[in-house]
């Protein structure tokens, strides 16, 4: 059964799926650029609605999320004054050890970038179980879960580098189910060539914060 939350975003958990994650440092975007960015988004939507139904529907939505998120995803590749902390070693290095110490654990590890301020990540949930519910009575999915460890052990850690308190990431992340593997295999183009297309490197494998798998080489 698909699994519904509401936040800011929509986030679509399904069992044994496999997804394309990415999340932020906290302030990585202007409040008024996202504000933006999430109004001229939902204003698409609603259009949508009153042009088409069902399927068709679903498709043109697929495609309206994917030119959103094309937005968004620009504006996170070219920062202004805005925190870079992950293109510090010190930070990249807490960051990459824990994506490697939840697979396969809690997730299956494919792949991920890790920018200045953003990373992408490519997970599967296959066979993982869902977590038991915490003692106040919240209850996180597979996938919720691990980012809440992922983003809640990181943060912790490098805040304390920082040496400061607040939020390092920003509590929103960006997730989206992979449908096949055509998009699957086109995401993951995405991902490692995410450096290349900022104008990084000239090599997706000259980025020495890109993983991918050597299951998928």
């Amino acid at each position: 059964m698909d699994e519904f939350f509401q936040r800011n975003l929509p986030h679509y958990h399904l069992p044994n799926a496999a997804y394309f994650i990415t999340f932020r440092l906290a302030g990585s975007l202007p409040v008024e650029a996202w504000k933006r960015l999430k109004e001229e988004y939902e204003l698409e939507k609603r259009l949508l609605s009153s042009k088409f139904k069902g399927h068709e529907l679903q498709e043109e939505r697929y495609k309206t999320q994917k030119r959103h998120f094309a937005r968004f995803d620009a504006l996170l590749d070219h920062p202004k004054d805005s925190p870079r902390w992950l293109a510090e070693p010190r930070f990249a290095e807490i960051i990459t050890r824990e994506l490697h110490a939840l697979h396969p654990t809690h997730y299956r590890l494919h792949a991920y970038c890790l920018m200045s301020n953003h990373c992408h990540l490519l997970i599967d949930q296959q066979d993982i179980p869902h977590p038991p519910s915490l003692v106040d009575g919240k209850h996180y999915t597979a996938v919720s879960h691990a980012m809440r460890l992922l983003k809640g052990r990181t943060g912790y850690a490098c805040a304390a580098l920082l040496g400061r308190k607040g939020a390092f990431w920003q509590h929103e992340s960006y997730d989206h189910v992979v449908r096949d593997e055509k998009e699957f295999m086109r995401i993951l183009d995405y991902i490692v060539n995410n450096p290349v297309k900022a104008g990084l490197v000239e090599d997706w494998q000259d980025w020495s914060n890109t993983y991918v798998n050597p299951n998928l080489l």
